[in-house]
């Protein structure tokens, strides 16, 4: 069975799957082909099924869980720190609030997380690979990063608002869940249950072969020096990409019911987990 696998270009999802472009897993039938698009993409493509297995935010899930189950694994989770917003000087709270800021996608989990921070403000859709640079240059006001500009937005000078990842534990005393992997549910039971086995395996062996996992996963790096990729993939690699756990169920359960009082989803949110 050929199996679509879509994730982000960015070396926490590369070393997660190292396993499988390695041939390091017994793949137990499946065929895979690597689809690597940025979140905002993936997240789109999943309204219409478009991949058997994807990386998506999980402020996305509400509007799939008709067609995709959630994966135990593979989440990137942080606790105590997560999505940044940067500004060319320290801005309050107030501040932001009455500022344009330059965000990833409205699906990402990032941009509910700073709708519950802020509410309402004004924003503007920007590629998450230009969001700095279109701070750096006064054309946005604020940004809010993702991905390795959490770790590189000082080195450009910019200064950091808020780390929603650090509110969110102070707020909830939680780790803050923003990307999910789900799976189609057409696939049916057994062979999602067999594929749910394939990618658990294939983290375990990249966790179980750092070296090797994070020589293939510099290079999705985008300019990262080999201390930072391996910073950033110890943040988004973690105890809970392996199994949520019970404190990660409940920090997605936190989040989504937020996330269902600031009206932000199209339907009642249903969770339901490959077994």
């Amino acid at each position: 069975m050929l199996i679509r696998l879509g994730h982000s270009p960015d070396p926490d999802d590369a070393f997660m799957f190292w396993a499988l472009a390695a041939d390091r897993v017994d793949t137990r039938g499946f065929e895979f082909e690597h689809v690597l698009r940025d979140i905002q993409t993936l997240n789109e493509w999943a309204l219409d099924g478009r991949l058997e297995t994807t990386a998506i935010s999980l402020h996305a899930y509400p509007y799939v869980q008709d067609r995709y189950l959630v994966l135990p694994h593979g989440a990137s989770m942080g606790s105590g720190y997560g999505p940044v917003v940067v500004a060319r000087k320290a801005l309050t709270r107030e501040q932001l609030q009455s500022v344009e800021i330059a965000v990833p996608g409205r699906m990402t989990t990032a941009f509910l997380v700073l709708r519950l921070f802020l509410g309402d403000f004004r924003f503007r859709e920007v590629p998450f690979d230009r969001i700095l640079d279109e701070v750096k240059s006064g054309r946005a006001d604020a940004g809010l990063l993702i991905h390795e500009g959490q770790l590189t937005y000082e080195a450009e000078g910019l200064e950091k608002a808020v780390d929603l990842g650090e509110w969110w534990l102070l707020e909830t005393g939680l780790p803050l869940p923003l990307g999910i992997n789900v799976a189609r549910r057409d696939l049916g039971s057994e062979a999602l249950h067999d594929l749910s086995e394939v990618l658990r395996e294939s983290i375990l062996a990249g966790l179980e072969h750092r070296a090797e996992a994070m020589e293939y996963a510099l290079g999705f790096g985008r300019g990262l020096d080999t201390e930072l990729a391996d910073r950033f993939v110890g943040m988004y690699v973690n105890d809970f990409t392996c199994d949520y756990g019970e404190e990660g169920r409940a920090a997605v359960a936190e989040l989504l019911r937020r996330g269902e009082e600031l009206a932000a989803f199209p339907a009642r949110v249903q969770l339901d987990f490959v077994s």
